[in-house]
């Protein structure tokens, strides 16, 4: 890897930023979804805790868990949404080009739009995280006596499994994006990336896997290595001489 001139880099991001915020399906999405999470989730527990008095609340401690692996869920779903565009929308709207002419290096261009999908996904879910936890402990409190979060399975969820699953989706975007010339397309199929995701939650919700400390970093080291994989494709493939030329 080239060395990185941070300026060149974080020029590249800002830009992004300002092109995302005049897109308001990517705004939305990036805005509403994880605050939709963060109190919908909660009012589901409040309705149990409230109208199912029967109902201990540590029974409901499975849901506590199951409901926090929706903000990896997230963390793969809404960059592909911000990734596809960042690289696919650039050049169908003729603004990649511009960008290709700079002194910016390959490694530059594809950091500095990493990091555009990356940094508002990863703040939003810490943000909605942090909403969530209060929200839950508000309705548990009363009928456990403590706060249940926040938790070292919660802390491992948010602070390293959710930026590992972002950074996956986000690396599986570019490839896709080398591959496709409409941002529809680069959408649908870089939402892909979230099968093994939802195929993961089924299988923790018929008790095939059991998600607790040891399982949840059994997955950041899953995710790590792809993530490790899928970096290196995905920066063969972002090539500043084929990508005016292969992408048509």
């Amino acid at each position: 890897m080239s060395k990185l001139n941070r300026k060149n880099v974080w020029a590249i991001t800002t830009k992004d930023f300002s092109l995302f915020i005049k897109k308001k399906l990517i705004l939305y999405s990036a805005l509403i979804l994880p605050l939709a999470l963060s109190i919908g989730l909660p009012m589901i527990i409040w309705y149990v805790v409230t109208n199912k008095t029967s109902v201990p609340i540590q029974a409901i401690f499975p849901i506590f868990n199951a409901f926090s692996f929706f903000f990896i869920i997230l963390s793969a779903i809404i960059p592909t949404i911000i990734a596809s565009y960042s690289f696919v929308g650039e050049k169908v709207e003729k603004t990649l080009e511009p960008l290709l002419a700079t002194p910016a290096t390959d490694d530059e261009i594809l950091l500095g739009k990493s990091l555009a999908a990356f940094l508002p996904v990863i703040s939003m879910i810490l943000i909605s995280s942090v909403i969530f936890m209060v929200l839950i402990d508000i309705v548990s409190f009363p009928k456990l006596g403590y706060l249940y979060f926040p938790n070292l399975d919660f802390g491992i969820t948010i602070l390293l499994n959710s930026p590992l699953a972002c950074l996956m989706s986000i690396e599986f975007s570019v490839i896709v994006s080398s591959r496709v010339n409409d941002i529809r397309s680069a959408q649908q199929l870089a939402s892909l990336i979230i099968i093994p995701f939802f195929a993961l939650y089924l299988l923790t919700e018929i008790n095939v896997i059991t998600m607790n400390t040891d399982s949840l970093f059994l997955i950041a080291g899953l995710l790590a290595l792809i993530d490790i994989v899928l970096f290196f494709a995905s920066r063969a493939l972002f090539k500043r001489e084929e990508i005016l030329t292969k992408w048509k």
